[in-house]
């Protein structure tokens, strides 16, 4: 394992991949991600998640697939990613892209760049038994033909930074089916990520925490499967100037 953090190591492999995108915050942070509690209050985050529940129209959530260098095709495939997918209301978009702003000096700093231009806010939202096996928000996986890892090809270079913003909350144990605020299971592991131990790191947060992360192969993640309750995230991907680039 290679040191990237005062309490976090990760897979060396990673060192020998060719990943076009390398971006990592500060060696002397604790952490290489940034966790902001409370980004919104837990009222608000209730407020989205009644909101979003009662809604009657979903998408399935799609993945990245390249077609032609620099084309890339969403497509849906439920054996990696079962997730269904809304749109946040005008008036919650506007909260939340205020609040964002409030913050943005602080994510500028941690992450020692200059954030441009962002997707439009997805929410995504993981009933039980729902899913997405391990991914790169910019890249896809290159696979050999005994299964293991080879590296990456970078799909989506204007992904530079990743900011997840969780409405409901981590529960330790199984979950009321009438309760739409906790969830069980979907846990986000962060697949080349581990502490001193060795052990992975993952993310069991509370309503209204966000937690932010480059969008390269170092943070691979993925959503364990959704054992009971309602996950709901709203999710940003965003371009960056960065220092030194």
């Amino acid at each position: 394992m290679i040191q990237i953090s005062n309490e976090i190591f990760c897979d060396e492999r990673l060192q020998e991949w060719d990943i076009a995108n390398k971006i990592l915050p500060n060696p002397y942070y604790d952490k290489p991600f940034l966790i902001i509690p409370n980004f919104l209050d837990s009222a608000l985050a209730h407020e989205i998640a009644d909101t979003i529940y009662q809604e009657q129209y979903a998408q399935k959530a799609q993945i990245k697939k390249m077609l032609l260098q620099s084309v890339v095709e969403p497509d849906v495939n439920e054996t990696i990613r079962k997730t269904n997918l809304y749109t946040l209301n005008p008036l919650h978009t506007a909260l939340y892209e205020t609040l964002f702003k409030l913050h943005q000096p602080q994510i500028e700093r941690f992450f020692n760049l200059s954030l441009t231009l962002a997707t439009p806010i997805q929410v995504l939202e993981y009933t039980q038994g729902s899913f997405y096996i391990k991914h790169a928000d910019d890249s896809n996986e290159l696979i050999d033909k005994e299964g293991s890892t080879v590296g990456f090809t970078c799909v989506a270079p204007q992904r530079k930074l990743t900011t997840v913003l969780f409405a409901t909350s981590f529960h330790e144990g199984v979950v009321a089916q009438d309760d739409k605020q906790h969830f069980s299971g979907g846990e986000l592991l962060f697949n080349y990520l581990y502490d001193k131990d060795g052990n992975g790191i993952a993310f069991k947060p509370r309503a209204g925490d966000m937690i932010l992360f480059p969008s390269n192969p170092y943070f691979s993640h993925e959503v364990k499967k959704v054992t009971s309750g309602y996950r709901l995230t709203l999710v940003q991907w965003h371009n960056a100037i960065v220092s030194g680039c």
